[in-house]
C-alpha cells in the first residue's frame, strides 16, 4: 500500500511543488493537503493519513500545536516538521510536541522521499547531524542542566545503553555509534531499542530532546 502523505504549508507553491515529487514515486500518495493547522485537523479527521509534512509558520494555527494536538490522538500519522532553520526557532518545540524529525525546506528532492519512507517504517532518522545543530543553536530554550543528569529514569539505564544514548543524542547513526564503540549495527539497534522501551519514548528524535533536557548531552553535544 502507498504511504499517504498529507501537505501542510501555506505556501500553495510549495504544496505543488512537493506533490509532483511525491506523484512521481509508485510507493507515495498524496492524499490530502491543509493551508494551515486548523485545516490540517479538519482533514485529518476524513482522510487517512500515514505522514504529515507539516510547516510551522502559519496563519490561524501554527505547525507546533498542530503537531501536538495531532500526536495526542490515538495512533496519530507521522509528522515532519517543514523548516527554514535560519528563521525558525519552533523546530525545537515541533520535536517535544510530538513530531518524529524535521527538514530543511529545500531539502533534495531524494532526502526528502527517504525521510518520508524512514518516518513511515518507524525509523525516525531524519538528517541526525541537523537535528544536532539545531539543538545545540537552541539549547538556550532548554532548562539549564545541574552537573549530573536529574531525570529519574536515565537510572533505568545500563552504563552501555546510556553511551549509546549520548552517540545517538550526538547525531550518530547506528552504523557510526557501531565504529565508534567497536559493536555491531545488530547490537546497537537492540541497545537502542532498550533505550526506547524503558524510558518510553517513541523514537531517536525524542531520545535526542531527552538528551538535552536532563543534561546528558549539553550545547555542543557533549556527553
Amino acid at each position: 500500500m502507498a504511504i499517504r502523505v498529507m501537505l501542510v504549508d501555506d505556501q500553495v507553491l510549495l504544496r505543488t511543488g512537493f506533490r509532483m515529487v511525491l506523484a512521481a514515486q509508485p510507493d507515495m500518495e498524496v492524499v490530502a493537503e491543509a493551508g494551515d493547522g486548523v485545516e490540517a485537523l479538519q482533514q485529518l479527521r476524513a482522510t487517512e493519513v500515514d505522514v504529515v509534512l507539516m510547516d510551522v509558520r502559519m496563519p490561524k494555527l501554527d505547525g507546533v500545536e498542530a503537531t501536538r494536538r495531532i500526536c495526542s490522538d490515538p495512533n496519530p500519522p507521522k509528522v515532519l516538521i517543514l523548516t527554514t532553520f535560519d528563521l525558525d526557532e519552533y523546530a525545537f518545540s515541533g520535536l517535544k510536541a510530538g513530531a518524529s524529525g524535521f527538514m530543511l525546506k529545500d531539502v533534495p528532492p531524494g532526502e526528502l522521499l527517504a525521510a518520508i519512507r524512514s518516518v513511515h517504517s518507524g525509523d525516525a532518522v531524519v538528517a541526525p547531524s541537523t537535528t544536532r545543530r539545531l539543538l545545540d543553536r537552541f539549547a538556550p530554550m532548554l532548562p539549564s542542566a545541574s552537573q549530573e543528569p536529574q531525570h529519574k529514569e536515565l537510572q533505568r539505564l545500563t552504563d552501555r545503553e546510556r553511551e549509546v544514548m549520548v552517540l545517538v543524542a550526538q547525531g550518530l547513526s547506528n552504523g557510526e555509534i557501531a565504529a565508534r564503540l567497536v559493536l555491531s549495527e545488530a547490537t546497537v539497534k537492540t541497545h537502542v531499542g532498550r533505550i526506547l522501551t524503558k524510558l518510553g519514548l517513541r523514537d531517536r528524535v525524542q531520545v535526542v530532546v531527552l538528551a538535552y533536557e536532563t543534561g546528558l548531552v549539553r550545547a555542543g553535544g557533549q556527553g
